[in-house]
């Protein structure tokens, strides 16, 4: 499965489930003892059976990171206020996208990190935690070495922009760069010389 067709939004609707009242460990209750990134956390068939008639359960979407505890993470709590003030004090480093402040103020821990999934129908790369959440609290920000703590060697970080004439035509002030989209991956402090 290409990257493409990996992060291509998936048919299912969380918000017809959620407005049944179903709480998120309901069908994903494999979350809560998850300790590797290779773990299956979709439902179980039996899980979609108990009101469904037929349940065609595909498989998880593909993903660049190496390692990821969701065990570990539940017990931290409700993580939506640390990302929320983080985005009050201006530390979140990636442009808040439109609505993720207000989307913050809810009591499901999931949610913290799956947003927008009372509005979905369709789970995408949208409703799954973006790198800047996971760097309010991993915070060491040290390229390349510090993006191995979580992805894979091999993934595939640089933005679609960073091409191989990168470096000229973005010293020559061809690419009007907003530095604030740098930042999530380069830290705030970083400097041209830093890298050059």
């Amino acid at each position: 499965m290409g990257v493409a067709a990996a992060q291509a939004p998936r048919p299912f609707s969380h918000r017809l489930h959620l407005l049944l009242k179903l709480e998120c460990s309901t069908c994903h209750g494999a979350a809560a003892t998850s300790t590797r990134l290779e773990d299956n956390l979709l439902p179980a068939k039996e899980v979609c059976l108990r009101c469904h008639r037929e349940a065609a359960i595909g498989s998880p979407p593909a993903t660049r990171l190496a390692q990821f505890n969701h065990q570990l993470h539940l017990k931290l709590g409700n993580i939506a206020p640390v990302l929320a003030a983080a985005i009050d004090a201006k530390t979140y480093l990636s442009p808040p996208a439109p609505g993720l402040r207000q989307s913050l103020n809810t009591r499901n821990a999931c949610e913290a990190c799956h947003r927008g999934m009372e509005e979905s129908d369709r789970v995408g790369p949208a409703n799954m935690p973006q790198m800047a959440d996971c760097l309010v609290c991993h915070n060491k920000i040290d390229n390349p070495f510090s993006c191995e703590f979580c992805h894979a060697k091999n993934a595939n970080l640089k933005p679609a922009n960073h091409s191989a004439d990168f470096l000229d035509t973005h010293t020559a002030g061809k690419l009007k760069l907003d530095k604030t989209t740098c930042a999530v991956c380069h830290g705030r402090k970083f400097t041209c010389l830093g890298c050059h």
